[in-house]
């Protein structure tokens, strides 16, 4: 993580809680002393701050640095003393089943019950370790790792990524949208719907005002636009990253 990764996770941040009628750009302003003009460029990406400004924002409401990192540090240190060298060499070797689901199953589920489980597929476990994560606390307990098939419907609005048949594997603890590599877009799934009647879209996604805006590869297929409303925030329709695509042989 960099400089900028930061710079563009603590705007997510602050447009989320702007989002959720929590803090409004003149009171950030006045908290942090700038004018309001200055705010209002920097959450719509016009002008960046420097790191002082980044302090000051930082204190203003409150946060810390650490709040913002999407990796587990202690976790990521802990696994390094217990595992040490000869198990990491032998990382590339290991596979982790990962439970397959429909998408209703993938979007509301916290944990996949035996049942629900179509299928399982073996993804390299180096794939899959240190993945960086960010989620609110309350999607914190939720199985990490679950993959959905992707349909001819999902695969005609993302071609030429996507493909009938392949199995998307979601990492459901992060749920940030900031980009997960800078200078690259993110491919996230999302829900849409409520309970029963849940779904996924794979697509990638912005933020424009209180909506999300899903945006689809192909020229031919349709943008959609879900409004974040009251105490909702992004978070709760992202499902989670697309870390792994695994094609059909």
């Amino acid at each position: 993580m960099n400089f900028q990764d930061l710079h563009e996770r603590l705007r997510l941040e602050l447009v989320e809680r702007i989002a959720r009628g929590g803090l409004t750009g003149s009171e950030l302003a006045r908290q942090a002393g700038f004018k309001q003009a200055h705010v209002s460029n920097y959450l719509n990406r016009k002008r960046a701050l420097s790191l002082e400004g980044l302090d000051r924002v930082l204190a203003a409401q409150g946060l810390s640095v650490d709040e913002l990192l999407p990796l587990d540090l202690n976790a990521a240190a802990g696994e390094l003393e217990e595992g040490g060298a000869g198990q990491n060499a032998g990382m590339g070797l290991r596979t982790e089943a990962i439970p397959v689901v429909t998408a209703t199953t993938a979007a509301v589920e916290a944990v996949v019950r035996p049942g629900t489980v179509i299928e399982t597929v073996e993804v390299a476990a180096a794939s899959l370790r240190g993945n960086r994560w960010w989620t609110p606390e309350k999607y914190g307990h939720w199985e990490r790792y679950v993959g959905v098939r992707v349909d001819a419907q999902q695969a005609a609005a993302m071609e030429p990524l996507l493909t009938a048949g392949a199995i998307a594997v979601i990492d459901r603890h992060y749920r940030s949208l900031a980009p997960y590599r800078p200078q690259q877009r993110t491919l996230f799934a999302v829900r849409t719907g409520l309970g029963a009647g849940a779904g996924l879209v794979l697509r990638y996604v912005e933020m424009e005002g209180t909506n999300l805006v899903l945006r689809p590869l192909s020229q031919s297929a349709a943008v959609q636009v879900l409004a974040v409303r009251g105490q909702e925030t992004p978070a709760d329709f992202i499902v989670g990253r697309v870390c792994v695509l695994v094609s059909e042989l």
